[in-house]
């Protein structure tokens, strides 16, 4: 099987950020155990590797938590097992309150050439509510040394924050700006089930903007990366020339990845898809025991057509009719043309030859008007 993804989701944080409903734990005793467990799974699944990797991705979680020999030790495994492209991308995510300059110079002889920033915000108010465990402080440190060290590095925003003015959200953009960063990936805020800032919505302690509101911010975010060269290339995110992810590309592609530790997904490249145990516990006896616990469900064609819609449109290429049509028959372009014909009127979707895209205008809209899209 081909793969060209290798993501590795290290369950480990300091604290519990309070719309996070990835799955961690702030019991950091297992560190050690779990790296030697994910190393054992590696060597397990090295067969269901056979393209050379583009993409390595640590993710959490909080890789940052982990010393440069560690991450130096599973890059020399996964050279020594797999074969890889020469321009091999190597992200890894860093909280700012982790990095000191020793340590950016550390990832970057071990081998990490990308580095994933998670700001949020630059507003200490923002930092409190969401539990962030880094400062404004910490934050301006981390972008300022971060910029010294690495050529290519991308920064986390969420924009749409509860009690967030649009005074404030141009305020974040304009610092962030003076650092000049390559790459942005910007997200709403998103109310996630079980999740504390869930329990603080429904309690009334937290009140959510209207969506015009984050709207808004959304569309001066835009019209401000345009104007300053950024390309959007995927709704959430916006890149120079030159520095778009390799990881999130080869995964809005329908690209092989293969997902090493709890909760960690893979994809098969075609209708296969399968992820690990969610417990760190259970993860760790299966893996003594030389198996591993996942789960596996093999996609439809209907489920593989709903979800080309879905992660196409929201890419600047858009979908393509023609790739519709060879992938999925006939009747599923057709059913797309039909559907699509009222937003077409509305001006939400323009025909760029080929390929369907969405409206500057209706671009904040990209998931509902997918579902439009959808096959049921």
């Amino acid at each position: 099987m081909a793969m060209s993804n290798l993501y590795f989701h290290f369950p480990f944080c300091k604290q519990a950020c309070h719309y996070c409903n990835f799955h961690f734990s702030t019991n950091q005793k297992g560190i050690d155990q779990m790296w030697g467990a994910m190393q054992r799974e590696l060597e397990l699944r090295s067969d269901e590797v056979n393209d050379p990797l583009e993409s390595i991705y640590f993710g959490g979680g909080s890789p940052s938590l982990l010393p440069h020999d560690k991450i130096i030790q599973l890059l020399g495994q996964v050279r020594t097992q797999f074969s890889l492209q020469e321009q091999l991308e190597v992200t890894l995510e860093v909280n700012p309150d982790d990095v000191t300059q020793k340590y950016l110079r550390e990832l970057k002889q071990a081998g990490v050439n990308r580095l994933s920033l998670g700001i949020q915000s630059f507003h200490e108010k923002d930092l409190r509510l969401m539990n962030r465990a880094h400062s404004q402080e910490q934050a301006f440190n981390a972008l300022k040394w971060v910029s010294q060290v690495f050529t290519n590095f991308s920064v986390d925003l969420i924009y749409g924050m509860p009690n967030s003015t649009m005074e404030e959200w141009e305020e974040n953009l304009h610092r962030l700006m003076e650092f000049n960063p390559p790459h942005l990936s910007t997200y709403a805020l998103t109310v996630e089930e079980k999740t504390v800032l869930h329990h603080q919505v429904e309690n009334g302690s937290v009140p959510l903007l209207e969506e015009e509101e984050v709207k808004a911010q959304y569309d001066f975010l835009v019209k401000k990366l345009e104007a300053l060269g950024y390309v959007n290339y995927e709704f959430s995110n916006f890149g120079k020339e030159g520095f778009f992810s390799v990881n999130n590309q080869n995964y809005w592609n329908g690209k092989p990845y293969i997902g090493i530790g709890p909760s960690a997904h893979s994809y098969d490249g075609s209708s296969s898809r399968s992820w690990n145990v969610s417990n760190n516990h259970k993860y760790l006896s299966t893996i003594e025991n030389g198996t591993l616990e996942r789960e596996a469900e093999i996609l439809s064609t209907k489920d593989q057509y709903n979800e080309y819609v879905m992660t196409g449109l929201r890419k600047i290429e858009g979908i393509s009719l023609d790739h519709v049509k060879h992938t999925f028959g006939n009747m599923y372009a057709a059913y797309m043309e039909a559907q699509v014909t009222r937003h077409l009127e509305e001006r939400n979707f323009f025909w760029d030859g080929d390929f369907l895209k969405i409206t500057p205008k209706a671009k904040f809209l990209s998931d509902g008007l997918a579902a439009d899209l959808f096959k049921i």
